[in-house]
């Protein structure tokens, strides 16, 4: 691991914990997974490039997603 990938686990994680807040607060499914998504991810993804590429993916799924 270095710190690159330390560095985006932390950012993704952080904006995780906006999304979780925020579906919790609205009741809203899919924010909530995606920021539970965004929190636990980074444990489980070792590159950096990967790491970016789902995190951004899980970041746009709740401006495409409306239930």
């Amino acid at each position: 691991m270095n710190a690159s990938t330390l560095l985006w686990g932390v950012l993704f994680g952080s904006i995780g914990f906006g999304f979780f807040l925020y579906g919790r607060k609205q009741q809203a499914v899919v924010p909530l997974a995606c920021g539970l998504a965004l929190m636990v991810f980074p444990y489980f993804v070792s590159g950096t490039l990967p790491l970016m590429a789902i995190g951004i993916a899980l970041m746009a799924v709740p401006y495409f997603v409306k239930l």
